[in-house]
């Protein structure tokens, strides 16, 4: 795509699912990639699977809700590749429980991983994009957060949350050069989903539900969006900013 090739991106929640097939597509695309990831393993991991690509992919064990840690990593990373262009946040977490059985502690992780998370990055990351002049954001967000999911609330707040504050940034940022647009998955096949089927006794069958609702007649895979988030980095899409698009298999339409 128009653009890419040598773009320097940061990206979250890159050791597993969605994360590791956009940073792979993005080093095919001969992207400069910086993994952050809690989960430094599958970081590691992530980037020797992108051995031989066009790119490169850098591991950096971060939470992304520690804004010194964030800063640390984006520091060593371009001390090394050069300056930041390009910013995608897939980094997220939730477990399915009716809201009224939830409890502050639960609140507080779900909305640290999927909220301030993102928030933390932004912060970090929009301010060097807004001195040089240019830059490009893909917010990972779901359609939980456009239509609601029961025995999400928490994290539906979040996503819907991430929906807004994108547009806003959009508004914000676009003198400066900045264009951010909000990718939203229906359910996927990646190791939270799997961690969501196996949280309930249901969760086979919720599973297999969705499956029938969605018109495609299967769940999302990872390997279903990095080709949409790879165009909204491009150059390709320098006239869009502040949109909201679903890939879900056709589950929602509107």
């Amino acid at each position: 795509m128009r653009g890419l090739a040598g773009r320097r991106i940061i990206l979250t929640g890159g050791a597993s699912g969605i994360g590791r097939a956009t940073a792979l597509r993005l080093a095919d695309e001969g992207c400069i990639v910086a993994v952050l990831d809690i989960n430094g393993d599958g970081a590691q991991e992530t980037a020797r699977l992108a051995a031989g690509k066009a790119g490169t992919i850098a591991a950096h064990t971060a939470d992304i809700s520690d804004q010194d840690a964030v800063t640390a990593a984006v520091d060593a990373f371009e001390a090394t590749h050069g300056p930041v262009e390009g910013m995608v946040n897939v980094a997220g977490w939730d477990l399915p429980i009716p809201f009224l059985e939830t409890d502050r502690a639960f609140w507080d992780k779900v909305i640290r991983i999927n909220l301030y998370g993102v928030l933390v990055m932004h912060h970090v990351v929009l301010r060097r994009m807004a001195e040089r002049g240019f830059g490009r954001v893909v917010n990972v967000s779901s359609d939980a957060g456009r239509v609601g999911s029961s025995g999400e609330s928490v994290y539906s707040a979040c996503k819907g949350g991430i929906i807004a504050f994108t547009k806003t940034m959009a508004r914000e940022m676009a003198r400066n050069g900045i264009i951010l647009n909000t990718l939203c998955p229906g359910p996927t096949e990646t190791p939270l989903f799997d961690a969501f089927r196996a949280a309930s006794p249901t969760g086979g069958k919720i599973a297999e539900a969705l499956a029938r609702a969605i018109p495609l007649r299967r769940l999302g895979k990872p390997e279903d969006y990095p080709g949409i988030i790879a165009f909204l980095l491009s150059d390709d899409a320098a006239y869009m900013t502040g949109q909201t698009i679903s890939v879900s298999g056709g589950l929602t339409m509107s």
